[in-house]
């Protein structure tokens, strides 16, 4: 399968839900993410599952899986923040991915690092016709924010991930729809929102999602606001129809 094919299985139309369970990497146990053979046929909605090495290698015949490539753990102190390289692209596809991630915290002590990293995996991607999706996060103590930038850095979080040869970029919701449209418009590849700890009710997010779809957004990459939820089917079926049908 060649890249475009991989693009065209992950975004149909352009448009996709990811969901990614990748977080008991770094903490566990994680809500939600005790059962994975439980959890994963109730994640049929979504158009890939992100996921570590192990879980693809073990679950590869069950659903689209983009296999991330970036790790730390809350035990790392200051090095918490600090996600290095744990497999490859080759492997990736080895293993059954149809697509990688790596993520980059912007404003890190450990930010040139993160960023040598993605361009390596960059660089593998393209070799071998891989899509990558790069998490981009402007939220580290060595942040600089323009007084003029409304996005807060998530602009410029869009256009890394886009100057770095990432296909799609997750980032946070900017909190209104005249920030994000300029997020949007900062590079022409999908921006994808995330959920982070939205604290609202379920109507309160999907409200969130259709804001910034109108806003330019091609989806979302959201995890416990799914896996961690009580109605889990329900709440991925919505939330994948209301991006399809945008």
């Amino acid at each position: 399968m060649g890249k475009e094919k991989r693009l065209e299985k992950l975004l149909p139309n352009g448009k996709a839900m990811f969901i990614p369970i990748d977080h008991a990497m770094s903490s566990f146990p994680e809500k939600g993410l005790g059962n994975l053979s439980q959890l994963l046929p109730q994640l049929s909605s979504a158009n890939a599952i992100i996921a570590h090495k192990g879980v693809i290698s073990h679950y590869n015949n069950q659903n689209n899986f983009i296999m991330h490539l970036s790790a730390s753990t809350i035990h790392g102190g200051r090095n918490s923040d600090n996600k290095i390289v744990i497999g490859s692209v080759i492997e990736a596809k080895k293993r059954g991915a149809i697509g990688v991630s790596a993520q980059i915290n912007l404003g890190s002590e450990f930010e040139l690092e993160m960023i040598e990293r993605m361009g390596e995996i960059s660089r593998q991607a393209f070799e071998h016709g891989m899509p990558l999706l790069g998490m981009v996060y402007p939220r580290g103590p060595n942040l600089k924010i323009d007084e003029n930038d409304t996005t807060k850095g998530v602009s410029h979080a869009v256009r890394l991930a886009f100057e770095l040869g990432c296909d799609m970029v997750k980032v946070p919701w900017t909190g209104d729809k005249d920030s994000f449209s300029l997020v949007c418009k900062s590079a022409p590849i999908p921006v994808l929102i995330a959920g982070g700890e939205h604290k609202g009710s379920f109507e309160d997010l999907l409200k969130l999602i259709e804001d910034a779809m109108d806003s330019g957004a091609k989806g979302v990459c959201m995890g416990r606001q799914v896996f961690a939820a009580e109605n889990i089917t329900e709440r991925c079926e919505k939330i994948a129809q209301l991006i399809h049908q945008k």
